[in-house]
């Protein structure tokens, strides 16, 4: 089981562009076409799936929300972190 990060190390560790909701750490990505959204959506989820840590994906018609947790472990833990930042590399 991971650790939970403590408040200062989710401060200091999150990515830019990625803000902390409770337990959650999310970001939402702007896209000008609905395709381009859903093939990132589809990125995002073969990383999540090779990683074995998947994200809550949200896709709109010009946005996708993501937002990772550890559910088992309560909050937001190194692999939310590390997931984000794989996240970020599709852009």
């Amino acid at each position: 089981m991971a650790e939970l990060l403590s408040d200062d190390e989710i401060d200091r560790r999150i990515p830019d562009g990625w803000e902390r909701e409770g337990d959650e750490i999310v970001r939402v990505y702007e896209f000008d076409d609905y395709l381009k959204g859903v093939a990132f959506a589809s990125e995002v989820g073969e990383i999540a799936e090779e990683q074995f840590h998947h994200p809550t994906i949200e896709i709109g018609y010009e946005a996708v929300t993501v937002r990772f947790t550890s559910h088992e472990e309560g909050g937001v833990t190194d692999a939310d972190v590390e997931m984000a930042e794989l996240t970020d590399d599709v852009r």
